[in-house]
């Protein structure tokens, strides 16, 4: 249903698309998603932290989503399900579903290749030669697509993307405005007192339901491929560096530098900021807390942290010279239990 361009499910209407019960008023009609502490008539809001319980008591919206320990917390209409985050994020997508806001291919465009009927491509956009575009896919006002490009169904470029030669999208991928594919990998050799560009040779490829935050960069391999795996989520300003290989379902946060020849398992979560060192390994499952620096492999799945302690300046002054003398001590502590172990042995 919808009335002047919005869309308005009832609660039987989300539940038959999402799954969940039903409790009070099937038909209860929800325009929007907002939190328990904002929402109004219209807003379906969910329950996610326990902590917020007592919001359910006040809150004005229309139904809730939470989770069955909490169904009779709240009296009006309800959704119950065993994950009320993921299942609003389901909700809010139905409510919002994606718009290109035109439709055909803009006079301006400069294709080398046959678009399908149902590319929706905006002004100042060029295509090389030989580009695969798959069915439904929206290309944003000056994005640039090289030649041998391969994007797949329903996939969607904001404004001023980039994608190199040879590269190739999967289906679904949704890539922020100034997000650059393909670029060369930081390889040079060095030759006496000067670097001598290494041709980088290989590609990039990136999977089904993957999504590229604004002024990323994913370096195309020397010789191999740079592979982003499917369902991967990278933040904005992210550098990935050539030949990586990201496994599925991992998530990069904003200002993640990652060097060449990185390799991530299946579902790796790297916090803001995150640093890896080149040609180390994450076990799947790894998490790296953000500011954090790897420079050795994970073999082992879990939580890791290397930030040194916020301090005041003085304080941490005094720590780190600590730090740079622990080498010494460990050394005079040795010594010291050589000695105590030679007097035991003479007593």
């Amino acid at each position: 249903m919808s009335r002047q361009g919005a869309v308005i499910l009832t609660l039987s209407d989300i539940a038959a698309q999402l799954g969940g019960d039903v409790l009070g008023d099937g038909q209860t009609e929800i325009l929007r998603v907002a939190t328990l502490a904002s929402a109004g008539a219209g807003d379906i809001a969910f329950l996610s932290n326990r902590k917020y319980r007592n919001q359910l008591q006040m809150t004005r919206a229309s139904a809730v989503i939470v989770a069955p320990p909490f169904a009779d917390d709240f009296a009006g209409p309800r959704i119950v399900t065993g994950d009320p985050y993921a299942y609003y994020a389901r909700v809010a997508g139905l409510l919002n579903p994606d718009r290109a806001g035109f439709s055909g291919v803009h006079p301006s465009v400069a294709s080398g290749s046959p678009l399908p009927a149902s590319a929706a491509v905006g002004p100042h956009v060029s295509i090389g030669r030989d580009v695969a575009l798959g069915e439904n896919v929206v290309i944003h006002a000056g994005c640039v697509i090289g030649d041998n490009v391969t994007i797949g169904d329903g996939s969607l470029l904001y404004a001023n993307v980039t994608i190199y030669h040879g590269c190739r999208l999967g289906k679904r991928a949704i890539l922020h405005s100034g997000a650059v594919i393909g670029g060369d990998g930081f390889g040079f050799a060095p030759e006496g007192r000067q670097w001598l560009k290494i041709p980088q040779l290989g590609s990039v490829r990136i999977g089904d339901d993957v999504e590229i935050g604004s002024n990323t960069t994913v370096d195309r391999g020397a010789l191999d491929d740079t592979v982003i795996g499917d369902g991967c989520k990278i933040d904005n300003l992210v550098q990935v560096g050539h030949n990586c290989n990201i496994g599925p379902h991992s998530v990069l946060a904003g200002c993640t530098g990652i060097a060449g020849s990185v390799t991530l398992g299946e579902h790796c979560i790297v916090g803001g900021a995150g640093m890896i060192s080149g040609h180390v390994t994450l076990a799947p499952g790894t998490t790296i807390s953000g500011g954090s620096l790897v420079m050795k492999s994970i073999a082992q799945p879990g939580l890791y942290t290397s930030v040194f302690p916020l301090d005041t300046h003085d304080e941490w002054v005094r720590n780190a010279a600590h730090i740079r003398r622990l080498s010494h001590l460990a050394e005079r502590v040795a010594n010291i239990e050589k000695l105590l172990k030679q007097a035991e042995r003479r007593d």
